[in-house]
């Protein structure tokens, strides 16, 4: 299993001069956790709903900053090829909990979680246990 195959395609973004508080409320409207900061179709930066919640009363306020001034520059991605096992490795190395995922061009075309990896992790073990009870000898 490829990411490809449990991104999310509807990636919520907006561009660098973008205010934060519409940022948050693109967040909101959505109801994610991150907005991908975009340059000419490539991930450029990510806010999270932590930066912002920790940002609030700081400089002076959230509403003083735009997206630049929260977001995480250059993020981690991963490319639509990569398999599971590389998948974990880049969470792990980058701890973080949000990957955009990204196009041989470089180009951002889906968005997966940490929580998104756990949930399919979880339903192919359970998927195994009832494999293994429905194998196993009774005694």
């Amino acid at each position: 299993m490829t990411v490809d195959q449990i991104a999310r395609e509807d990636v919520v973004t907006a561009p660098r001069n973008e205010d934060a508080t519409a940022v948050a409320e693109r967040m909101a409207e959505a109801d994610v956790g991150a907005v991908v900061i975009t340059r000419d179709g490539e991930p450029a930066g990510i806010v999270t709903d932590r930066q912002i919640a920790t940002s609030v009363g700081t400089n002076g306020g959230i509403e003083r900053l735009d997206a630049v001034d929260l977001m995480t520059e250059d993020p981690i991605t991963v490319g639509t090829d990569a398999g599971l096992f590389e998948l974990v490795q880049t969470f792990s190395g980058a701890g973080v909990r949000r990957l955009p995922v990204v196009d041989g061009d470089g180009d951002l075309v889906g968005i997966v979680s940490l929580d998104d990896l756990l949930v399919l992790l979880a339903n192919e073990f359970a998927d195994v246990g009832e494999v293994l009870e429905d194998q196993s000898a009774r005694f």
